[in-house]
C-alpha cells in the first residue's frame, strides 16, 4: 500500500486456531469502544483483503452501513455501531488468507454471515474433510455443515435434516470416503428408497438395478467428486462400495461399514426401523432427508417424529440444516426461504 488513507462508509484480538497457533493480526485496544484498529502483516495480505479494485471493501461497506472503514497503509480502522464486528471480520479474513484459503466474493459473503451470527469462520472454512482425486480440498462451507461433519465424526448414527442444496449427501459421502481411506471401515454402502416422485419405475428400461439407478445418481455423482470416475468404478467392481435400493437391506447385518441412507423422508416408519436395525459392529450410519419433500404414499414419512422417539440414545445425533447452509446459487437460498414462509402461513 502507498500509505494513503482511504475512508469507507471494541477492540478485537488476534485469533488462535484449533491447533493452538496464534495468527499475526495486530489489533489496537482503542479507548473509544466504537473504534478498532487492525494491523495486517503484509502488503500481499492487504491486497487480498481489499479485493480487486477494493471490491471487497464495497461489499463490507454495504453489509455494515453504520460502520466507517478507513484504510491507511497496512492498517484498517473501523468505527461506528458495528466496529467490533467489522474488525473481527477482517481478523477472520486474515486468518483465512494466511492459511491458504482463496478469498472471493462467495467466501466473503459467507464470512460476513458467520460473523454476524457470532461464529468463527476461520474454524469452519479451514476444516479439511478430504482431498479429492484432483487435489481439491473438501471442506464445510457453513457453520451448520461444520456441526454436521463433527456430528458424523463423533456419533454412530447421524441424521442430517435440511433443504436441498445444503450438502447433506455430498458431505456424508466425503466422510464415508475419509473413513474408508483411514481404514476405519471396510466398505461403504449407499442406499436410498426408490420412491416414485411423479414418475413410473415400470416404464424405465432395464432390470431392477437399471430402474433404480436414476434414484441413486446423486450418490454416484458425489462419489465421483471424491475419488474420480475410475476410482469409483474400482470401488464398485471390488464391492468396496455397494449401491442398492433400501429394499435390499432387509435381513442383513452390516458390520464394519459406513452406511448412508439418502432421501430418508421417503421411507415409511417400518422401513426406517428396518434400516436402523441393520447397523452392526464397527459401523457408522448417516441418514439424510428433507421433511418438506415427502413423496411416499400417504405422507407417512419415517423421519416424522423420529427425533422424539430416539431422544436420549447415546451415539446418535440430529443436525438440522437451514437455508443459511445452502451452498448452491444464492437464489436457491431465497427459494428455500420463500417456501418456508409459505409453509408457515
Amino acid at each position: 500500500m502507498d500509505g494513503t488513507e482511504t475512508a469507507r462508509t471494541p477492540a478485537a484480538h488476534g485469533s488462535v486456531d484449533d491447533a493452538g497457533h496464534e495468527h499475526h493480526v495486530a489489533v489496537d485496544d482503542d479507548p473509544d469502544p466504537t473504534s478498532v484498529v487492525v494491523r495486517v502483516p503484509s502488503n500481499h495480505l492487504m491486497a487480498e483483503l481489499l479485493g480487486p479494485g477494493d471490491g471487497f471493501l464495497d461489499v463490507v461497506e454495504s453489509a455494515f452501513p453504520s460502520t466507517l472503514v478507513v484504510v491507511r497503509g497496512n492498517e484498517i480502522t473501523t468505527s461506528g455501531e458495528d466496529a467490533a464486528r467489522v474488525g473481527r471480520l477482517f481478523e477472520e479474513l486474515v486468518v483465512l488468507a494466511e492459511r491458504g484459503h482463496r478469498l472471493d466474493d462467495r467466501v466473503l459473503r459467507r464470512t460476513i454471515d458467520m460473523v454476524r451470527a457470532d461464529e468463527r469462520p476461520s474454524q469452519v472454512l479451514t476444516h479439511e474433510v478430504l482431498r479429492s482425486h484432483r487435489g481439491a480440498r473438501i471442506r464445510p462451507s457453513t457453520s451448520g455443515q461444520k456441526r454436521y461433519v463433527d456430528a458424523i465424526a463423533t456419533n454412530i448414527v447421524t441424521f442430517g435434516i435440511g433443504p436441498a442444496g445444503t450438502g447433506k449427501s455430498w458431505l456424508a459421502v466425503a466422510m464415508a470416503v475419509q473413513a474408508l481411506q483411514r481404514k476405519q471401515v471396510e466398505r461403504i454402502v449407499l442406499t436410498r428408497p426408490a420412491v416414485e416422485a411423479g414418475e413410473r419405475l415400470g416404464f424405465l428400461p432395464g432390470d431392477l438395478m437399471a430402474k433404480v439407478d436414476p434414484y441413486l445418481r446423486p450418490l454416484y455423482d458425489a462419489l465421483h467428486d471424491m475419488v474420480g470416475p475410475e476410482g469409483a468404478a474400482r470401488y464398485l467392481e471390488r464391492g468396496t462400495v455397494e449401491v442398492a435400493p433400501l429394499a435390499f437391506m432387509r435381513g442383513r447385518t452390516l458390520n464394519n461399514s459406513f452406511i448412508i441412507l439418502d432421501e430418508a423422508q421417503n421411507t415409511t416408519p417400518e422401513q426406517m426401523k428396518m434400516f436402523l436395525t441393520r447397523i452392526g459392529f464397527g459401523s457408522k450410519a448417516v441418514v439424510t432427508g428433507d421433511v418438506t419433500q415427502v413423496d411416499v404414499q400417504g405422507g407417512r414419512s419415517g423421519l416424522d417424529g423420529l427425533e422424539q422417539v430416539l431422544e436420549g440414545i447415546d451415539g446418535l445425533g440430529f443436525v438440522h440444516l437451514s437455508s443459511r447452509d445452502v451452498v448452491r446459487h444464492r437464489i436457491v437460498q431465497d427459494i428455500v426461504d420463500a417456501y418456508a414462509r409459505r409453509g408457515q402461513q
